[in-house]
């Protein structure tokens, strides 16, 4: 499994550079590879059926608790198969998609190192290593989503994904570390062991909702949903692909991983049961009146990624049986659906529905193969897609509480999905001819060869789904259970009230697709009466929040950042006094006792003229003199060094204070005369801020006389000075060696101002 990582995040930078003529055939080269990983994980499948997970472990920060753990069962073995299989059908599809535009090549390594970051997602048995790839896909996505970057509604969706799907990584981030304190390990299997302290915990709820935050904005449940049909700004490609095997099932994928830790309590159920139900019938419903393919697909998306939500929050073992079996269902018709989408935009020339029309006898084979597609998504016989939706009717009526209203809420949607099955194959390849701005052709078996396969195995496994159910569903309904349970699929039923639902459904479904089909009015005023109801979407409210944001930051920086070096310095003293003041006041605790006295005589002569050369730089009016006050200021300070042996710091004292007298000289001379730049008032409000300022340091300082350590850290460095850094002069030591990253740090500045002073330096030569 690691060699398999390594490829898919090393094989894309050895071929950037490859010539243009081989580089074309980027995308075949990167199916291969996936149609490679897809045998490679095949051939696990029986063993880890019959014997168990395969682990491999690598100790990456031993230090920090982080090792590349990873462990191959047979739910991650799931979603590999549909990451690697559909991946190599879109890099397929990708070959004649992509032939035209500029970037292909980077499209390709993008979405192929996308591909890698969802496969290293699912194999982590660390939950930090998991979030690591689960950011990545986040920035991968942003990156294919805005690869038209030249148009603003495809910079706006890439930003609207990067920032919900960005914050809810960050929430899923601060859950995993909440809980992981709980049981001192970020492990998968740690934690399942361990399921019930966790649940136990009173962390257990807040770190629940931020790792449900994460799950939820990563799968575009409600209220987060509406950065999934802004995503279809993406390529052709990018869609089949993120909306069927890869981005949007990682939350699903992170819900059915942790069912058994988090999973089985009233929390568990409310949320997402209560985010699926909304979400699935926002999507079916929505996607009715909606007249890009693209768009309606996105919210049949929506409503599928609800379904796998309420199935997962409802948590008995038919939920979680139905749930795994319309993972696969939904994999085969979407991502073949999206393809066939994107073969008809470029096609037709066009992306709108309402254009279209009569396309069966131009497109035959298209034809046949979206009318399957379509079976399976509306839950048709002898589709897979009519098992996962009784098995999904079986599992709703098992809902604790609130089974009827669930029930019924799920029928009303899969009545809404019916229709818009029915109506996307008849408004595009049925009824009367549209007037698309290209006569589109059946030439090219790259373009329909994806969605031919996965559509044959969606009619395949629904006849003899027993081939699903014993292998795959079966064991990893025992990893999310962690319990064995049986799976038998089959196409017939018997007459049961499942059946009869399903009937009930399929025949409402067809009623209603025949009215607005007979009556196309019925569907131009739902249209209108959506455009009014729906006239600001979560997005425009989204876009507008942000833009809000960002005026609000304007104001700010305006009123903080308005340039005047003087009024940062004040407001720094001032800030700085009154936190230290409160602090010394609340945590008084002591009495000062420092006694007066002159001696040594010398120190108190000192200064004494110290305090005149202060008194002389703030009132003179001749330059030179303040700078001469400051320099006998700056030494009068290295002489006390001196006088207590500080004969380090009096040196660099010296040698500071010298140079920085140089300089005023050489600078301050070319300067005017002074000018009155302070009002009296202003003088006093100086005089306030440096007393105050100056008051609570004195405090401070006396303070720190009286702090008693058990152990002082002087005595550390007293002791390890000469034994382990080998050196006598203790300050010495201490900046070179146990400080040595900071005095590293304090040179990288040095020389980046002395870089940045050279650069500037140079450039005012070449202007002049």
């Amino acid at each position: 499994m690691l060699t398999a990582l390594l490829i898919y995040f090393l094989l894309p930078l050895l071929l950037i550079r490859l010539p243009k003529a081989i580089s074309e055939f980027r995308p075949l080269l990167f199916a291969a590879v996936q149609l490679g990983t897809f045998g490679f994980l095949f051939l696990q499948l029986q063993e880890v059926i019959s014997s168990g997970p395969i682990a491999s472990n690598f100790a990456w920060i031993p230090e920090l608790g982080l090792h590349l753990n990873l462990r191959l069962d047979a739910l991650s073995l799931s979603f590999g198969l549909l990451i690697t299989g559909i991946g190599a059908l879109v890099f397929l599809f990708a070959f004649p998609y992509m032939r035209n535009y500029e970037g292909r090549g980077r499209f390709s390594i993008y979405l192929f190192l996308f591909s890698g970051a969802m496969l290293g997602l699912v194999f982590s048995e660390n939950l930090v290593v998991l979030f690591i790839f689960w950011e990545l896909t986040t920035v991968l996505s942003f990156l294919l989503i805005s690869f038209f970057h030249e148009k603003e509604e495809a910079r706006k969706a890439a930003f609207q994904s990067l920032f919900l799907t960005g914050f809810g990584g960050l929430s899923l981030l601060a859950g995993i570390i909440l809980l992981g304190t709980v049981v001192e390990s970020y492990e998968i299997t740690v934690w399942v062991e361990r399921a019930s302290q966790i649940r136990e915990s009173p962390k257990y709820l807040p770190g629940l909702v931020l790792i449900l935050l994460g799950a939820l904005t990563k799968s575009a449940q409600f209220p987060f949903h509406f950065w999934l049909p802004g995503a279809m700004q993406a390529p052709g490609p990018v869609s089949a692909y993120l909306h069927s095997a890869t981005m949007v099932k990682a939350g699903f994928y992170l819900l059915a991983r942790l069912n058994p830790v988090l999973g089985g309590t009233k929390d568990w159920l409310y949320i997402l049961s209560l985010a699926g139900v909304v979400t699935m019938l926002l999507g079916s419903y929505l996607a009715i009146t909606k007249k890009d393919i693209k768009a309606i697909l996105a919210f049949t998306t929506i409503n599928a990624l609800g379904v796998l939500v309420l199935l997962m929050g409802i948590d008995t073992t038919a939920s979680i049986k139905a749930a795994l079996l319309f993972l696969f269902v939904h994999a085969f018709y979407k991502a073949a659906l999206f393809m066939v989408a994107g073969m008809l935009e470029k096609k037709t020339g066009t992306r709108d529905i309402t254009l279209m029309g009569g396309l069966r006898k131009k497109l035959p084979v298209s034809f046949i193969v979206t009318l399957l597609l379509a079976f399976s998504m509306a839950g048709l016989p002898p589709m897979l897609g009519f098992l996962g939706k009784e098995l999904i009717y079986e599992a709703k009526a098992q809902l604790p509480g609130v089974a009827g209203l669930v029930l019924v809420l799920g029928v009303l949607s899969n009545i809404l999905m019916v229709v818009v099955s029915l109506l996307f194959v008849y408004r595009i390849f049925l009824g009367a001819p549209g007037r698309t701005p290209k006569t589109p052709s059946e030439k090219g078996y790259m373009w329909i060869i994806g969605p031919m396969v996965l559509a044959l195995l969606s009619l395949f496994l629904g006849v003899f789904p027993q081939i699903l159910g014993r292998s795959l569903i079966e064991s990893a309904l025992f990893s999310v259970l962690t319990e064995p349970t049986s799976v038998k699929l089959k196409l017939w039923h018997g007459f049961n009230e499942v059946f009869f639902l399903s009937l009930f459904t399929v025949l409402t479904g067809i009623s209603f697709t025949l009215l607005i089909i007979r009556k196309p009015q019925i569907l131009k005023s739902w249209t209108e009466l959506n455009n009014r109801v729906f006239a600001i979407s979560p997005a425009d409210l989204f876009q507008s929040g942000i833009e809000g944001f960002v005026r609000f930051s304007d104001r700010k920086t305006s009123l903080l950042q308005h340039g005047y070096h003087r009024y940062y310095i004040l407001t720094i003293f001032v800030f700085a006094a009154a936190a230290i003041w409160f602090q010394v006041i609340y945590t008084w605790g002591w009495k000062p006792e420092a006694a007066f006295s002159l001696q040594p005589l010398n120190i108190s002569i000192l200064v004494a003229v110290m305090i005149v050369a202060t008194v002389s730089a703030m009132l003179s009016r001749s330059r030179i003199a303040a700078i001469i006050a400051m320099g006998v200021i700056g030494y009068g300070i290295s002489l006390i060094y001196l006088y207590y042996s500080a004969v380090d710091l009096a040196i660099t004292q010296i040698l500071v204070e010298t140079l920085v007298v140089v300089m005023f000289v050489l600078v301050l001379q070319k300067l005017p005369r002074f000018a009155r730049l302070s009002t009296p008032r202003t003088k006093i409000r100086d005089l306030l801020i440096a007393l105050s300022f100056g008051s609570v340091m004195t405090v401070m300082a006396i303070k720190a006389i009286h702090l008693e350590f058990n152990h002082p850290i002087s005595d550390y460095f007293l002791e390890k000075s000469y034994t382990e850094a080998f050196g006598r002069n203790v300050v010495n030591v201490i900046l070179v060696d146990f400080r040595a990253m900071d005095t590293m740090g304090e040179v990288i500045v040095l020389i980046i101002a002395a870089v940045g002073a050279a650069l500037l330096f140079n450039v005012k030569k070449k202007q002049t």
